[in-house]
């Protein structure tokens, strides 16, 4: 397939695009340089495809990085503005195309359920209620060009990301080998999560399979809560986590980003996905961080 992708710098999409690659799949990226074709510049509202012909599919992970810094007024706009501008000039340069793609799968993100404690939440859920939810939703609803010109577009609505570098495990392993690890808030709210490898075989998964359209929850059927996982990474660490930091601790010193990335509550079921016949790979979260940070150490 020819396929387009954004955020190929980013966690997932440099990963994705090697082992598409490797699949002999044709694979543009869509970058910010000027001098590289196709380029695009998201707040200008410029996208120069170049001599770029049309795609069979895109997949859009392009956005701010959300726990990059405390959510000032700035720094909120300038997150929702990635996604939500971004995402509409790039559905609307692909409907104005001779020939749409037949697919466009665009990131999005199990914040759009807002917190909602110990229920189980999965892609019939009504949104919830935040800023993260918020955002999600414009996301998923600046896609409407494409979908009007024919393109089967999938939300795909991702878990935390764990990866052996970058992103979630990055940040907290080094705090718990130092033995400073703990519970953070009351350790009851949930954290639904899936393993990097699984969300490039997901992507995968829904390159093939035609019949998939709409919301698909990217996170496994095993969520689990702040104090479980707490204790896990202890384990697998062999580390002490008995330093726990209180949720007025975090809210003081994260204000509304704290809230929603550390003590919001999402317990997500991967439905559409289970439905479908995917398997994930990395189900249990014991296995999927003993293999991760083994691979930490060895690298």
């Amino acid at each position: 397939m020819d396929i387009l992708v954004t955020g190929a710098s980013g966690l997932i999409g440099s990963t994705l695009c090697k082992v598409l690659e490797q699949k002999r799949h044709g694979v543009s990226r869509l970058s910010r340089d000027p001098h590289h074709r196709p380029t695009w510049d998201p707040e200008a509202g410029i996208l120069d495809w170049g001599k770029s012909g049309s795609f069979d599919a895109v997949i859009h992970l392009a956005g701010e990085n959300i726990a990059s810094g405390r959510w000032t007024g700035s720094r909120k706009r300038r997150i929702r503005d990635s996604r939500v501008q971004g995402t509409r000039l790039l559905a609307e340069a692909l409907a104005a195309m001779p020939s749409p793609p037949r697919l466009l799968i665009s990131a999005s993100a199990v914040g759009f359920y807002g917190s909602r404690g110990d229920f189980w939440l999965d892609e019939s859920s009504r949104a919830g209620e935040g800023f993260l939810s918020e955002v999600c939703q414009a996301w998923e609803q600046a896609t409407q060009p494409a979908i009007e010109a024919g393109t089967r577009v999938v939300y795909l609505r991702l878990g935390v990301v764990l990866a052996q570098e970058g992103g979630f495990l990055e940040r907290l392993v080094p705090v718990f080998r130092c033995g400073l690890g703990g519970v953070m808030g009351s350790g009851q709210q949930y954290l639904s999560w899936v393993t990097l490898s699984d969300v490039i075989r997901a992507i995968e998964f829904i390159l093939k399979h035609d019949d998939l359209s709409g919301p698909v929850n990217l996170c496994t059927p095993n969520p689990v809560t702040n104090r479980e996982l707490t204790k896990l990474l202890g384990h697998v660490l062999h580390r002490l986590t008995v330093l726990p930091v209180p949720a007025f601790v975090i809210k003081t010193l994260l204000g509304e980003m704290g809230r929603e990335l550390i003590l919001a509550s999402q317990r997500v079921k991967p439905r559409v996905l289970l439905d479908a016949g995917f398997e994930f790979e990395h189900a249990e979260i014991e296995g999927a961080l003993k293999t991760l940070i083994k691979s930490m150490v060895l690298a």
